[in-house]
């Protein structure tokens, strides 16, 4: 069983996707989905089996009932069974349509076919075993914030990328017409699945970068060249370390957009980003989700 996956699924309250989300993301899972049963929804995801124990299932279940206790939320029913890789591969698919983000995206599905026409970018994408789908509200606020930093500026700005995952918003910063984007991320299978939609969406290795690594990787490929916009979308107490090594990398007018946030873990990555010589520009909201505009 060398290469199962536990497929875990979740009956919940509807209003507890976030949570659940990031709950699941911290705990490893990938290739998360959402569809609606009724007034509640089914929330389906996958782990390798040699990354969990029946134990540890154990103990995300007791998780996720305390989160629903904390905000007061009917708690979750929480099951998880063995699947094979082939079948994990294309299970959590089927629930996963084309998602219009902002004025602009169109998240297509690389396996469905492409649509006779659209006036969106089409983003195809793939993400495998890596994070981003663009359906987590995160991605949301990331996608709309980006959307209205480079289409507004007409600057064709160099981005770095960093926790790129499948490259959701390294691909969407090409497309809306950034000069190159360097993208990186410590997981060899976000690289792998990033590179992957890099070439399903017919971008170059030269305009977008993909590495494994993180900020000290990105000092290394820059040299004494600095970037004029940062991307940042993982956990809050991930970012909080990598503030430092971000405003290294960041030129004089430099513009970042930060999420992966709980609104009760902004204030510490505002400080945090002030002592850094940061400005908040903007901080936009999505339920208990927040993602920093940040500049110079």
């Amino acid at each position: 069983m060398a290469n199962s996956w536990w497929e875990i699924t979740i009956l919940s309250d509807p209003s507890l996707e976030d949570l659940i989300f990031w709950r699941l993301e911290s705990f490893g899972c990938r290739g998360m989905s959402c569809e609606s049963k009724g007034h509640s929804q089914l929330i389906r995801t996958h782990l390798p089996q040699n990354q969990a124990h029946l134990l540890d299932l154990a103990a995300l279940s007791l998780w996720l009932r305390q989160d629903a206790l904390t905000v007061g939320l009917p708690l979750p029913l929480t099951q998880w069974h063995l699947i094979d890789e082939e079948d994990w591969a294309s299970s959590w698919k089927q629930h996963w349509q084309p998602t219009e983000i902002g004025d602009c995206f169109l998240i297509y599905p690389a396996w469905l076919s492409v649509p006779p026409q659209t006036d969106r970018l089409l983003l195809r994408l793939d993400p495998g075993a890596a994070f981003g789908t663009g359906t987590h509200p995160t991605t949301h606020l990331c996608l709309e914030a980006l959307e209205m930093r480079i289409v507004y500026d007409h600057s064709h700005p160099v981005i770095a990328d960093i926790g790129c995952g499948s490259g959701i918003l390294s691909i969407a910063s090409v497309l809306l017409g950034a000069k190159k984007v360097l993208g990186v991320d410590i997981d060899p299978l976000a690289v792998r699945s990033a590179r992957s939609n890099r070439e399903l969406n017919q971008i170059s290795a030269d305009r977008l970068i993909v590495k494994k690594g993180s900020v000290e990787l990105l000092t290394h490929l820059l040299g004494d060249k600095k970037v004029d916009g940062i991307l940042c979308n993982i956990l809050a107490e991930v970012i909080i370390d990598l503030i430092p090594g971000i405003s290294a990398i960041a030129s004089p007018h430099c513009w970042g957009i930060i999420s992966g946030i709980l609104l009760d873990q902004a204030k510490p990555i505002a400080d945090t980003l002030e002592q850094h010589n940061w400005t908040v520009a903007t901080l936009w909201k999505r339920q208990e989700w927040c993602c920093f505009n940040i500049r110079r």
